[in-house]
Order: structure tokens, then sequence, then C-alpha cells
């Protein structure tokens, strides 16, 4: 896995080996940073469930004024901050260890955020925990974009209840990335 573009292009990332994290493809990445890529620089980024860091690095070194990384799995964290100091985008980021409904209450105080990108495990939920909670969150507005990547199975039934419309939703082989923003008040 290598960073696309930017300060760190070409360079190569670790991963995390074994079945714990599941990288998201170069392929993939690109596609997703093509139709994010002029609102990533200066955004504040958020990397939910960030394995090996690989879609928050690929942010700062687009520019990205800084990120935030949250991740449980301790052996993935210790990969991310190897990532970073290789790449040397450590001083415009911040590792958080634990979980994620956690880290969220933890950093609510950092105010909003431009990007939120999560990369939950498949089926379980995670995202639609999250999102419950971002939709009364100071960390997201209806200006944040939020990418969600998920199988193909996955049920958003529940985005419009939740008060989230659907920017773009593009489908891949096996995983989907849907892009998300929060209604605004008055835009119901």
């Amino acid at each position: 896995m290598r960073v696309i573009a930017g300060s760190a292009r070409r360079l190569q990332l670790k991963t995390l080996d074994g079945t714990d994290t599941r990288p998201t493809q170069d392929i993939i990445k690109e596609t997703l940073f093509n139709v994010i890529q002029t609102e990533v620089p200066g955004s504040r980024f958020l990397d939910l469930f960030s394995g090996s860091g690989a879609i928050g690095i690929e942010a700062l070194s687009r520019d990205a004024t800084s990120a935030v990384f949250v991740e449980n799995n301790r052996k993935a964290v210790s990969i991310i901050n190897d990532n970073l100091a290789f790449t040397h985008l450590a001083d415009r980021a911040e590792v958080l260890t634990g979980d994620v409904m956690i880290a969220l209450q933890q950093i609510e105080r950092k105010g909003r955020f431009d990007i939120i990108h999560m990369d939950p495990p498949y089926n379980k939920d995670l995202e639609k925990n999250v999102l419950n909670y971002l939709r009364n969150s100071k960390l997201a507005d209806e200006d944040t974009l939020i990418i969600v990547e998920a199988s193909q199975e996955t049920d958003f039934g529940y985005l419009e209840e939740f008060g989230y419309t659907v920017v773009k939703d593009k489908i891949y082989k096996r995983n989907r990335h849907l892009f998300l923003k929060k209604i605004g008040k008055g835009q119901d």
C-alpha cells in the first residue's frame, strides 16, 4: 500500500498482518480521493476505524490541515504512528487508541471536522452507531462531508430518520463508499 499523491507521494505504508484490519486497496483509495480532492486541502480530517492510517495519511499528504486517527487495535495504532513518522506527517496528526464511541465523546470539545471518514468492520452496525452519535454532535454540521466505507449489503434505510442526505453512493465490486451530509435546519 502506498500514498498516492501529495507530499508523501509513492511512499510505501506498513499494514497490519492478518485479518484484524482490512486495508483499503490503492485503486479504491484513489477513486475516493478523486471524488473529494477539492475538499481535502485545508480541511480538518477525522479518520475513524483507522487501521493502518492510510486514508488519513493520504488526506494529510494532500494538504489537509490536520487529522485525528481513532483505532482500538494497539498493533494498528503502532503502525499508524510508524507510518506518520515515515511520511513526516506526524506533526499534523493526533492518534487516539480506543473505542470509537468513547473517542468521539473525548474529541467533542475539538469542534467541527470538515471531513469524517469511517471504515468500520463490516456488517456489525458500527457505522449506524457513529452516525447516530454524529447527528447531535458538534463534530459535524451540514457542511461536514461524512464518508462511510461499508459492504454492499449494509442497510442504510435509517439515514433520513437520522437527518442525513446521500450526496453520492460509489459502488465497487465488494463494497461501497457512501458520501453523506447532515440535513441543515430549514432544509428538511
